[in-house]
C-alpha cells in the first residue's frame, strides 16, 4: 500500500522546533539579551573612558613636560645670569684690591721719600754741626797756631784729614 502524501505536509515536529525557538528567543530576549547588551555597552563605555582618560593624561603630562623644560631653561638662563654677575663682582673686587693695593704702594713710598727726606734733613743738620764745630776746631787751631805762630795751611790740612777721617762728604 501505498501511502499518499500531499503536496504541503504538515510536520508537527518541525512547527513545534520553531515555537520552541521564538519562545526560547523571546524568553533570553526578555532576560538575558538586554543584560547583555547594557553589561557590554557599559564595558565598551568604560573601555572608551579610559582612552579618554589616557589621552587626558597623556595631555597633562606632556603640559608638565613643557612646563619643566621651560623651567629647565629658565635655571639654565638664571645660573648663566647668577655667573656673569659673580664675574662682574669678582672682577670689581679685583679692581678695588689693585686700587687699595696702589693706594698703600703710593703712601709707603710717600712716607719712604718723607723719612729719606728728613733723614737727609738729620744729616745735613749733623753735617752742619760737624762743620761748624770743625770750623770752630779749626778757628781754635789757628788761634792757637797764630799764637804759636804755626802756619795756616798746616791748620787746613789738618781740618781736612779729619773731616775725611770722620766720612763726611757732601
Amino acid at each position: 500500500m501505498m501511502e499518499y502524501t500531499g503536496l504541503i505536509e504538515i510536520n508537527w515536529s518541525i512547527i513545534m522546533i520553531w515555537i520552541t525557538v521564538i519562545v526560547l528567543f523571546l524568553v533570553l530576549k526578555k532576560f538575558f539579551f538586554e543584560k547583555v547588551k547594557n553589561f557590554m555597552e557599559t564595558r565598551s563605555n568604560s573601555i572608551q573612558d579610559a582612552f579618554d582618560s589616557a589621552e587626558a593624561v597623556n595631555r597633562r603630562a606632556d603640559e608638565k613636560m613643557q612646563n619643566y623644560t621651560k623651567r629647565i631653561a629658565n635655571v639654565e638662563a638664571e645660573g648663566r645670569e647668577i655667573i656673569r654677575d659673580a664675574k662682574i663682582k669678582a672682577d670689581a673686587q679685583a679692581r678695588e684690591i689693585i686700587e687699595d693695593a696702589n693706594k698703600q704702594a703710593t703712601e709707603i713710598m710717600n712716607k719712604a721719600e718723607k723719612n729719606i727726606e728728613r733723614e737727609k734733613q738729620k744729616a745735613m743738620e749733623e753735617m752742619r754741626k760737624e762743620v761748624a764745630a770743625l770750623a770752630m776746631l779749626a778757628a781754635e787751631r789757628i788761634v792757637e797756631r797764630e799764637i804759636q805762630n804755626i802756619g795756616q795751611d798746616e791748620i787746613v790740612d789738618e781740618v781736612i784729614n779729619k773731616a775725611r777721617s770722620t766720612g763726611w762728604q757732601n
